[in-house]
């Protein structure tokens, strides 16, 4: 859970300059070189004065090209410009209570300084209770923001950066706040940030984000033929303890995968927020971080915990979000919609929560 730049292209003006040469005369004082220098003189005043008279005619007409070149400029930013909708639903499914927490900030900019858009949505993934994917919900993007989010002139690198640190302030927070008050729960975590044109996926533990893009530009969200459905792009790494990657930086760390595939017998995860107790054994919760430029191939992205994905692959989501966007749907009936259907007709067990982010251009 992609860049359009449009190029400048600058005119230089080349002066041309003639050599003045002194020739032998020019200081001599006739009567033929006099009045000559009075003749040019009485025409230099003659087209001071016509050029005097025409000033305000001209500074007119510079004004008004000045004003058509804003217009048309400010019309090209509309036009690569794009609204962003978004909503959420939940269901608690089978399960006693509800774990799972989300976060809709179309403007989420909040204190922060600058004029360059920022959005964020994101989906945790509580277990064991819910105190962990409340404390990401209400702390994350705030020490995201503070450690230095670019809100001004767009740097990638800082951006991530900035993700990065965010994440880590929050989980060192949030660990001390667990010891302190005697809960070990965890959670996992799929966030995404809109600066500008640009989207930045961060995610750990096993909660998926996934892009609807189009294969052609200016795809059109109402082809449905065979050829023309949006593809499903996941954006996101599932950390488990059984992956490879992950077991092999779990067991440098001092912790066991058992045979039923979870860390200590106990966590299928290997990234998140919180898990107090596993810390100590390889769980992290360092989130992997992508970017990517929107264009007007990428229409929407959804954003889902486990629950959803359990019942739901990436391609079937796609299409089953991209039907009810065609009939017309709002992406707060569409949203509802999907997890009705992964709870009711596909009987999904677990918590389920899911986000839909479209992108209107």
């Amino acid at each position: 859970m992609a860049k359009t730049m449009q190029g400048t292209h600058s005119i230089s003006d080349t002066e041309n300059s003639n050599d003045n040469h002194k020739r032998e005369g020019d200081f001599e004082e006739s009567e033929l070189g006099l009045k000559k220098q009075r003749t040019e003189e009485n025409a230099l005043e003659e087209k001071a004065i016509k050029i005097d008279s025409d000033m305000d005619e001209v500074s007119e007409e510079e004004t008004n090209q000045k004003v058509c070149m804003k217009e048309a400029k400010q019309s090209m930013e509309v036009k690569k410009g794009f609204n962003i909708e978004a909503d959420a639903a939940e269901d608690k499914g089978s399960r006693h209570s509800m774990e799972d927490a989300w976060v809709l900030l179309p403007e989420a900019s909040l204190d922060s300084p600058g004029t360059l858009r920022c959005a964020h949505f994101a989906v945790y993934d509580g277990h064991g209770g819910r105190f962990a994917a409340e404390y990401a919900k209400k702390h994350l993007h705030r020490n995201v923001l503070s450690a230095g989010l670019p809100r001004e002139l767009l740097d990638v690198k800082a951006a991530k950066k900035a993700i990065l640190d965010g994440f880590r302030k929050t989980d060192e927070s949030l660990l001390h706040e667990s010891a302190s008050g005697g809960w070990q729960d965890g959670a996992t975590a799929v966030c995404v940030w809109v600066l500008g044109q640009t989207v930045f996926i961060a995610n750990i533990g096993d909660a998926k984000a996934i892009l609807a893009r189009s294969s052609e530009a200016g795809g059109s969200l109402n082809h449905t033929d065979g050829g023309n459905l949006l593809k499903a792009i996941v954006l996101t790494r599932e950390h488990k303890a059984i992956y490879p990657k992950e077991r092999a930086r779990i067991q440098k760390a001092g912790g066991i995968i058992s045979s039923n595939g979870r860390l200590q017998g106990r966590l299928e995860v290997s990234r998140a927020f919180g898990d107090r107790q596993f810390k100590k054994v390889g769980v992290v919760a360092t989130p992997d971080i992508h970017s990517f430029d929107l264009t007007d191939r990428e229409h929407f992205i959804i954003l889902g915990c486990d629950g959803l994905w359990g019942v739901f692959g990436p391609s079937d989501a796609v299409e089953f979000v991209q039907r009810l966007l065609k009939e017309g749907l709002t992406v707060t009936a569409v949203s509802r919609r999907l997890i009705r259907e992964a709870v009711i007709e596909r009987r999904c067990k677990d918590n389920c929560t899911a986000i839909v982010i479209a992108f209107r251009h």
